[in-house]
Formats: structure tokens, C-alpha cells, sequence
């Protein structure tokens, strides 16, 4: 599905990192973007990519809420066309031991990362089938093939928005609406400061792939309709496989290693 000079996505997280790059992209393609996030400088990325083939719309609404997920629906519907293509891409993390963490801050990274996921694709799919047309991305991730000591509730939930992406993905199959699961490893991103893993050793690597690059491989499997990509390196491909293919008892103590924070 090729922009035709006025069709419209949703890109959410769009204020850095990989959502502001797959923003980018869509930019590019020709289309016009509903770009959302939490911080004000949401409207500083707008600023910056606007004015290239296509047109972007920022708003500035929490979705971990149900007001901010229908906030920036209700700027989605404003534009007057259906929405061609919705990049559900926003998401957080929180680091440390599960009965240290505060209980807010893991129910804060379901509602976002889990709840407001579905809450949108909903949205979504109900136009784009109405429509008979359209792409569905889910920012998902290698962490969601196996379980995630130390960032136990984003591992999780990153495996419930894969698993999740793939179900409907079968059950939209023959409405002309595809759903594709992105799957990044470590990304060059404020994700890391933002969920407290700057002192871990997978948040000290030096081995983060570019967002740019991530966006890019995420837009292309999208428009061809692919059902899941892991981008970025290829070393993200091998720890996917091993994860996916490792036992649980095995793969999350290695695995504590990498996101456990330094004593």
C-alpha cells in the first residue's frame, strides 16, 4: 500500500527515538502523520519534520489514560479521511527488583505499553476494516521471546503485544488490513535513561542499533504486510532465535545478567 498523496497514519512515542523515525518515514512516503506523545516536545519533532512530502499533526496526550488515547483519536478522526496506516509504537520501562519497584510505575508501563496498545488498535482496525484497507505496526521486541528478570512487567508486556499482533493479525486475515509485529533490540534511544537501565550492562553496551535504521526496517515490513520483523542487527536475529528457542530456566537467568542493575 503506496501513499496516494493524501492518506494518513498514527505513529505513537513519535517525540524521539524510534517513533520520531518512523514518523520520518512515513513523511517521506507521502503521508500525512498524527504524531503523538506524552512530552511537549512532541511539537518540537513536529516542527522539525513538517514540511517535507507530507504534513505532521502533533498532539500531546498521556496514553497510559484512556482520556489521552481518546484525545489523540479524536485528532485522528478531525483529519477527515480514514487512517491508512497506525504505528502503535509508544512504550516504557522499569528497572529493579519487582517487590522494590513502585507499583505505580509497573501498572504505568501496562497501561501504556499493554492497555493503550489495544486500546488504539481497536480504534484502528474497526476503521481500516470499514475502509477495506490498511497497515497495523506494533512496537514489540526481542525481549518478548523469553522472560525478563529485572524488567519483568515491560518483558511481559512486550510478549503480550506480540502475541497479540499475530492473533489479530490471523483473524483480520481477508479484510484488506495487515498487522505486523516490530521486534528491536537494544536501540540508540532515551528508552534506557527513561526506565532507570542506564547503569545495567545491556544499557551500557555499545552495541545499540540506530533508531533510523530500526524505523526503517519496521516501515518496510509494514507496507509489504509481513507478519513480524526483528530489526536492526544481525545479532538481534540470533539472540531472538536463541531466546525463542532456549528453555525459561536457562534463558532468564543469562538474561538477568544483562539487565540487573550494577551493585
Amino acid at each position: 500500500m503506496a501513499a496516494d498523496g493524501n492518506s494518513l497514519a498514527l505513529v505513537t512515542g513519535a517525540s524521539s527515538g524510534i517513533g520520531e523515525a518512523l514518523v520520518g518515514e512515513f513523511l517521506d512516503h507521502g503521508f500525512d502523520v498524527v504524531m503523538v506523545a506524552e512530552e511537549p516536545a512532541i511539537h518540537e519533532a513536529a516542527a522539525r519534520l513538517d514540511g517535507s512530502a507530507g504534513r505532521a499533526v502533533a498532539v500531546q496526550a498521556d496514553l497510559s489514560t484512556e482520556q489521552g488515547v481518546e484525545r489523540a483519536w479524536d485528532v485522528v478522526a478531525a483529519q477527515g479521511r480514514p487512517l491508512a496506516a497506525a504505528a502503535l509504537n509508544a512504550g516504557i520501562g522499569a528497572n529493579g527488583r519487582f517487590d522494590e519497584i513502585p507499583a505505580e510505575d509497573d501498572l504505568r508501563v501496562v497501561d501504556l505499553n499493554v492497555r493503550s496498545t489495544v486500546h488504539l488498535a481497536k480504534l484502528a482496525a474497526r476503521d481500516m476494516v470499514a475502509a477495506g484497507r490498511g497497515r497495523i505496526l506494533v512496537t514489540s521486541s526481542i525481549a518478548a521471546v523469553a522472560p525478563g528478570p529485572y524488567h519483568a512487567t515491560y518483558a511481559a508486556s512486550k510478549a503480550f503485544v506480540h502475541s497479540f499482533a499475530e492473533g489479530i493479525r490471523v483473524e483480520l486475515k481477508g479484510t484488506g488490513v495487515t498487522v505486523t509485529s516490530l521486534m528491536p533490540g537494544p536501540t540508540d534511544t532515551e528508552f534506557f535513561s527513561r526506565a532507570d537501565m542506564e547503569d545495567t550492562k545491556i544499557g551500557q553496551t555499545d552495541l545499540k542499533d540506530d533508531p533510523a535504521e530500526v524505523a526503517h526496517d519496521g516501515f518496510e515490513a509494514l507496507m509489504a504486510g509481513k507478519a513480524s520483523v526483528v530489526a536492526g542487527s544481525f545479532l538481534n536475529r540470533v539472540q531472538a532465535e536463541v531466546g525463542t528457542h532456549l528453555p525459561d530456566a536457562l534463558a532468564a537467568p543469562f538474561l538477568a545478567r544483562l539487565t540487573k542493575p550494577q551493585d
